[in-house]
C-alpha cells in the first residue's frame, strides 16, 4: 500500500470521514485521556501525523502543547485549517519526516500506522527516533490482533498487528515502553491498542 493510494483513499471520502471522526468529542474519553497523559507538559514541538481533520491536534493545542497537524490528504489539511485556525497544520507524509534530527519532543500516531505495510514499520519507527528529542514520547495508536494480517478497512487496506509485537518493534528502534491499553471488540469497534513509549537515552 503505497502513500498515493492511501491518499486518493483518504481523499475520496474526506467529507465523511470529517463528518463520523472530525470532532474530539467523538474520540473515546478514554484515547483522549491516554494521548493527554502523555503528551500533554512536553517542552517543546509535538508532532500528530496523520492528524486527518485536526481535531486530535486541536485538543492536543487545548492542552497547551505546541502541536502540529501533519497528513497527505489535502482535504483534510483545508479542514482542519478552517475549524481550528489558530492550529498549525501542513501537508506531509510520516514516511518521508522532514524534520531536523532530534528536534521533536513527542509523536502522536493515533491509527497513522494502520496502512504502513509490515516490511516498513521497522523503517517508519526508527525515522520516528531519528527526529525525537532525548527522552521524546511517542504515541501510537493501532488495531489489535493475534497476528499481523491486513484486513479490508472501510477506507482502504490497513493492518492489525499483536500488541507485543508492536512492543518489540518499538524496542528495536530505540523506545522503551512506559504504558500500554488495550480495549477488546465491542460489537462496533474493532479491537484497539495504544502504546506509549519514550525514546531511550543513548
Amino acid at each position: 500500500m503505497n502513500v498515493e493510494q492511501v491518499r486518493q483513499a483518504y481523499g475520496s471520502v474526506a467529507e465523511l470521514y470529517i463528518e463520523l471522526f472530525g470532532t474530539s468529542q467523538q474520540v473515546d474519553p478514554d484515547d483522549l485521556a491516554f494521548i493527554g497523559r502523555h503528551l500533554a507538559g512536553r517542552s517543546g514541538p509535538v508532532l500528530d501525523l496523520g492528524c486527518g481533520p485536526g481535531h486530535i491536534t486541536g485538543y492536543l493545542r487545548s492542552l497547551g502543547v505546541d502541536a502540529t497537524g501533519i497528513d497527505i490528504v489535502p482535504e483534510f489539511i483545508a479542514h482542519a485549517r478552517a475549524a481550528h485556525p489558530d492550529g498549525r497544520y501542513q501537508l506531509g507524509s510520516m514516511r518521508d519526516l522532514d524534520v531536523v534530527d532530534h528536534s521533536v519532543a513527542g509523536i502522536l500516531a493515533w491509527y497513522s500506522v494502520i496502512h504502513v505495510p509490515p516490511q516498513d514499520l521497522d523503517g517508519v519507527l526508527a525515522d520516528f527516533r531519528r527526529a525525537m528529542s532525548p527522552a521524546g514520547t511517542l504515541v501510537l495508536g493501532f488495531f489489535d490482533g493475534d497476528e499481523v494480517a491486513a484486513f479490508d478497512h472501510k477506507v482502504v487496506t490497513a493492518y492489525r498487528w499483536p500488541v507485543d509485537e508492536v512492543a518489540e518493534r518499538l524496542a528495536r528502534a530505540g523506545f522503551t515502553e512506559v504504558e500500554r491499553v488495550r480495549r477488546p471488540n465491542d460489537g462496533t469497534h474493532r479491537p484497539h491498542a495504544a502504546i506509549a513509549a519514550t525514546a531511550t537515552e543513548g
